[in-house]
């Protein structure tokens, strides 16, 4: 089930100190960022093992999630909101603003095999492509 942190942020005259630790399981092996997407919906699957954690470092943006029993939306406009994202989470990221960053920060590696597209039979939302 995805789950909203907030991340320690320690705030000062000279700028904010915002610190990622301790908020997904195992070792970091992959971080990405996606910029640029606009109205264009991303994602669109879930995965067998990897857990991801979503931070929108700048802008906003939008996620939908399904864990096969709950479906949440979730708006991120903060760079000290952390969205994790477990293995079994289906979701889409869209209504990104123009100047949208997502940080995307994962427990493995790039794994192709790792990939589900099939949404989850009651989700209301099926396809990236719609």
């Amino acid at each position: 089930m995805a789950q909203l942190y907030e991340l320690k942020t320690f705030a000062s005259e000279n700028g904010n100190l915002t610190v990622f630790e301790n908020v997904i399981p195992g070792t970091i092996q992959r971080v990405f960022y996606i910029y640029g997407a606009g109205q264009s919906p991303r994602a669109g699957h879930r995965h067998w093992r990897a857990w991801n954690a979503l931070i929108c470092i700048n802008g906003s943006c939008r996620v939908y999630n399904h864990d096969g029993k709950t479906e949440t939306t979730y708006f991120l406009n903060d760079p000290k909101q952390c969205l994790v994202l477990e293995p079994e989470d289906w979701h889409i990221m869209d209504e990104f603003s123009r100047d949208a960053i997502l940080l995307v920060v994962s427990n493995q590696l790039y794994d192709k095999d790792d990939y589900i597209y099939e949404p989850y039979p009651n989700s209301r939302v099926l396809t990236v492509s719609e």
